[in-house]
């Protein structure tokens, strides 16, 4: 049984009514094969075949009965997976979306969207499966040997004996075939994201001329995928025909002894008969299992995975919520409440006390004139004994502007924009939104207030409207016109013979890099989100396309908070504001004029720039 099967929400009534169920089932079994080998016995015994109706249709009833548990217990586990599977889904992209953009780059965004696409169904297939042959095995054959040994106690003997080898084979089995699942699942993933990765850079590709060496890499990539799924494939047939060989060894030595007894007088047929229908129904879950097992293993690859991104968000969930805690202990504001301590799940808003003992329940509207940001001592470390990426970060803003992050590569300006986004929590200290800490609650209003702009967007398969709708589903047309040409986009849409509708992504047109920002920045104005996150927006555009977008992009900052990190120093004196990034740290703030009198970090900058051209 896979470690998390315990723990998925609903789990035990399903487990409680399968149960029932299988347990019903294996009295079905008994009785059929009870009344099967009375009727046989009986016409071997020269009774009528007419006297034998009655014990005939009881026969049909238990088969009847046998295959309509079957048929109930299957769609119980069935409708059980199908709520599991969509509910696993929702959390995984609910937990994408709160790790950001730096997951989704790690893990590789083909496999992420395998893992979401394929992997929910294999789990599903897993879920339906393994539970009713894991119930099957710990309760169908116990119940049958206990019947067996009531008939005849050597065939029972028998039968509990061979019963431990088989299992002792399954396990040698499976933990081969593990290894084996182990580097299919690898390849997989390694296979998922090369094909997007070639996807995206198909173009750039044929431009150079190289989509046929390409070739050579996705061969290589593609053979690694087929050995390993073959590989994996032999062990299952190999597995499959041992446990079929060693059953039906096991079977025959039932027979064998139960035939030497009746040729010599020591057992009647009934029971004889009873045992030798009961014995392949005996290892019948046993094979089950094993066979089901190759067939579910891939689904529980992916279940694990599944659950490993689910619990990484909430453990960075349950991270921020005791920080969030500490802050108001150190403050003075827990154990202060009317009706006692507050617990974390009821960290929904910020108490304040003021002179007065009252308490202001503090709101996060939108973002505007009066707002005020502040981070204190922000501290990300990627890795317990890795280096910071940012340390002792502080700085405060108020209202509306154009917030410059400059620095080198490395400086540390994606993960501050990072923390800015709520896509990265910090190791310590804390980011207060109108003086209040970041709880939970705040932080999904906050994000409800930003749209981000990364340094390559993704456009998936789809119209250009629908691309631009992104954060807006329900926007109309015309609105999505007005977003379009406010982006800079009506060159573009009037060289395409279908408009904002022209299919684009895979599959469809392609578009260069500055005319995904175009429609980055589209779907940014479409939602009227007041706070605007840049991560290096033009760093991998000429300088051409990239002077004709900031025209574009400036006049759309105001009445906004822009944060816009990048390395190219000429963005600079149209911010309203700097912050230097050097190390990790702040080095310094202020505007483009104020920072070059101070002659520090950014005035070096600035020079070592101005000698290179």
């Amino acid at each position: 049984m896979g470690r998390g099967l315990m723990k998925l929400p609903g789990i035990r009534p399903v487990l409680a009514l399968a149960s029932a169920l299988v347990l019903l089932q294996a009295m079905t079994i008994i009785m059929q094969a009870k009344w099967l080998a009375q009727a046989i016995t009986a016409l071997f015994e020269g009774a009528a075949v007419s006297s034998q109706y009655p014990v005939l249709l009881l026969f049909l009833a238990a088969f009847a009965a046998r295959y309509a548990l079957s048929f109930w217990l299957q769609l119980v586990t069935t409708r059980y997976a199908e709520r599991t599977g969509t509910d696993l889904r929702k959390q995984m992209t609910e937990q994408w979306f709160r790790l950001g953009p730096r997951y989704a780059k790690t893990e590789g965004t083909g496999h992420l969207v395998t893992l979401a696409r394929e992997g929910i169904s294999q789990y599903k297939t897993y879920l339906e499966l393994f539970i009713p042959r894991m119930l099957g095995m710990g309760f169908t054959p116990v119940i049958i040997l206990l019947y067996v040994f009531k008939l005849d106690t050597m065939s029972g003997v028998i039968l509990m004996l061979t019963l431990p080898i088989l299992i002792v084979f399954m396990i040698l089995i499976g933990l081969a075939t593990q290894r084996k699942i182990d580097g299919q699942f690898k390849s997989h993933k390694a296979l998922a994201n090369h094909f997007v990765d070639t996807l995206r850079g198909l173009e750039t590709l044929k431009t150079l001329g190289q989509s046929k060496t390409h070739e050579g890499s996705i061969m290589r990539v593609s053979q690694r995928y087929r050995k390993a799924t073959m590989s994996t494939l032999r062990m299952a047939f190999l597995s499959s025909f041992a446990l079929d060989f060693f059953t039906m060894l096991s079977v025959a030595s039932v027979a064998v002894g139960l035939g030497l007894r009746l040729t010599e007088g020591h057992m009647s047929l009934f029971p004889a008969l009873t045992v030798l229908i009961l014995a392949p129904e005996y290892f019948l879950p046993v094979r089950m299992l094993g066979a089901d097992y190759h067939a579910t293993l891939d689904g529980k690859e992916a279940g694990e995975a599944i659950n490993q991104v689910i619990g990484r968000g909430k453990a960075a969930e349950q991270r921020q919520t005791e920080a969030y805690a500490s802050e108001l202990d150190q403050a003075g504001v827990l154990g202060e409440h009317e009706n006692g301590p507050v617990s974390s799940s009821q960290l929904r808003v910020v108490f304040n006390r003021d002179k007065h003992g009252m308490h202001n329940v503090a709101t996060a509207s939108s973002w505007g004139e009066h707002s005020r940001l502040a981070l204190k001592d922000i501290q990300v470390q990627h890795e317990a004994e890795g280096t910071y990426s940012l340390q002792d970060v502080s700085f405060q803003l108020k209202g509306i502007g154009k917030i410059g992050i400059i620095g080198a590569s490395g400086a540390g300006k994606s993960t501050l924009i990072d923390v800015l986004a709520g896509f990265q929590l910090p190791t310590a200290g804390q980011m207060q939104v109108n003086g209040q800490p970041m709880s939970l609650e705040l932080l999904k209003a906050w994000r409800s207030q930003t749209a981000a702009i990364p340094q390559h967007p993704y456009i998936f398969s789809g119209s250009i409207a629908d691309n631009i709708r992104f954060y807006m589903p329900e926007a109309s047309d015309v609105e999505v016109a007005q977003a379009a040409q406010a982006a800079g986009l009506t060159k573009l849409l009037s060289s395409l013979a279908n408009g904002l509708h022209e299919p684009i992504g895979a599959g469809g047109r392609q578009l260069s890099g500055g005319q995904e920002q175009r429609v980055a920045l589209a779907r940014a104005l479409l939602s009227e989100r007041s706070v605007l996150l840049l991560d290096e927006p033009t760093a991998h555009l000429d300088v051409e396309t990239e002077y004709e977008l900031k025209q574009t992009m400036l006049p759309l900052f105001e009445g906004k908070l822009v944060f816009l990190a990048t390395h190219r120093l000429h963005w600079m004196p149209h911010m309203d504001h700097i912050i230097v990034m050097d190390g990790g740290t702040v080095a310094e703030t202020g505007t483009h004029q104020e920072l070059l009198a101070r002659k520090g970090v950014y005035y070096h900058m600035v020079e070592a720039q101005m000698e290179a051209i």
